[in-house]
């Protein structure tokens, strides 16, 4: 399968930005249980602009992030692997799959609780980590297997995002919402009548990002938006589409990424924290990526292929699928992302994040134990 210049600069960025992500968590988790760990807190919560430094991360800087992510799932629907009704089929239900068992696994010990809220938080894929782990097992990866992870993961953002614009919006104001909309419409106008000046696509975008702001939906979502109101045209090198993302892949992978988890990740590990481990949420997340992401992957994409709906590439096999499986369950930015939006009281947030970190890294461990031992 021959993959695409894009993507094997897409897949390269996004490997290399993985372990600069582990080297900065490890390195936020070291420093936020030092001696100096207060100063640490104090750089986040800097106020710039009546907000602090955190606020501008998770609000401002990764819209730039949902934008990068946007472009990519809008270049997988015109040109890559979901292009195709029955290629797409695999991934996709191999998404679906993934994100509905940890789902339903989170509710099961959730359910009429306060943290029940939560429920998003193991449905994400961390395409920066999980491909990071992956470009460890070796060279002899087939490139179908990172065609397939790659887009599992994309739609399994895609599903987060539809989870946060409508469960994880507390206030709206329906005014600056339709605001931010009108000129989301706007640009879908200008996109049908071929204006190809990005300029005026990225200046509209930081005023519908504002106006998404003030309306209360999370103003990240702005960024997924404009990425389908930036013309795709032909997806060539010289389109603005494939200009604009090509760009976006270093400043995210190695400058934004590793604020957010250097940012999110100043977590206290108090003496207690084994204890954390039989909270209900603490139960939800850890077994729905390890447990119900590799099952749900496995389960909906066997059924798909057993209906005769879509087929495995010839150089994949069941195992494989089992072992990305485990590696989709690298949750880190989209479940941190969601942990933030889920719950308002500090001592959950600071523990469901130690729980999304164990998590990841014990789905990382056995996914790539499980290629590197049954030689996938």
């Amino acid at each position: 399968m021959k993959l695409t210049k894009l993507f094997n600069s897409f897949f390269e960025s996004e490997k290399a930005g993985g372990l600069i992500l582990l080297v900065c968590t490890a390195f936020s988790l070291l420093i936020s249980n030092s001696a100096i760990a207060q100063n640490y807190f104090d750089i986040w919560h800097y106020p710039i602009a009546n907000h602090s430094f955190e606020y501008w991360i998770n609000d401002g800087l990764m819209a730039i992030f949902f934008l990068m992510i946007g472009l990519e799932l809008e270049r997988e629907v015109y040109k890559g692997e979901l292009s195709k009704i029955k290629d797409a089929i695999l991934p996709l239900s191999g998404a679906l799959g993934g994100m509905l068992f940890p789902a339903l696994i989170f509710l099961l010990f959730n359910f009429g609780t306060k943290t029940q809220s939560g429920i998003g938080i193991p449905m994400a894929t961390d395409i920066a980590f999980a491909l990071g782990i992956l470009s460890l097992v070796g060279k002899n990866v087939p490139n179908s297997l990172k065609v397939f992870l790659t887009a599992l993961a994309v739609i399994d953002d895609l599903g987060a995002i539809i989870v946060i614009a409508l469960f994880y919006t507390k206030t709206l104001f329906l005014t600056n919402l339709l605001i931010s909309l009108s000129i989301f419409g706007g640009l879908l106008i200008l996109n049908r009548m071929k204006v190809y000046n990005l300029w005026i696509y990225l200046v509209a975008g930081v005023f519908m990002w504002y106006f998404m702001l003030s309306s209360g939906v999370h103003a990240t979502i702005t960024g997924v938006l404009l990425a389908f109101a930036i013309p795709f045209q032909d997806g060539s090198e010289k389109s603005i589409s494939y200009k604009l993302q090509h760009f976006l892949h270093k400043p995210v992978n190695f400058i934004i990424l590793p604020l957010f988890a250097l940012c999110n990740t100043a977590i206290v590990i108090g003496s207690d924290w084994i204890n954390n481990f039989t909270e209900p949420y603490s139960l939800g997340i850890i077994l729905g990526l390890a447990v119900g992401k590799p099952l749900g992957i496995f389960l909906f994409t066997f059924t798909a292929v057993a209906l005769g709906l879509t087929q495995l590439p010839k150089d994949l096999n069941w195992i494989k699928i089992i072992g990305v499986g485990a590696l989709a369950g690298i949750g880190f930015t989209m479940s941190i992302f969601i942990t933030l939006l889920a719950f308002d009281d500090n001592a959950i947030i600071n523990n469901a994040k130690f729980m999304i970190l164990a998590a990841s890294f014990l789905s990382g461990i056995i996914g790539f134990l499980f290629f590197k031992v049954k030689k996938a």
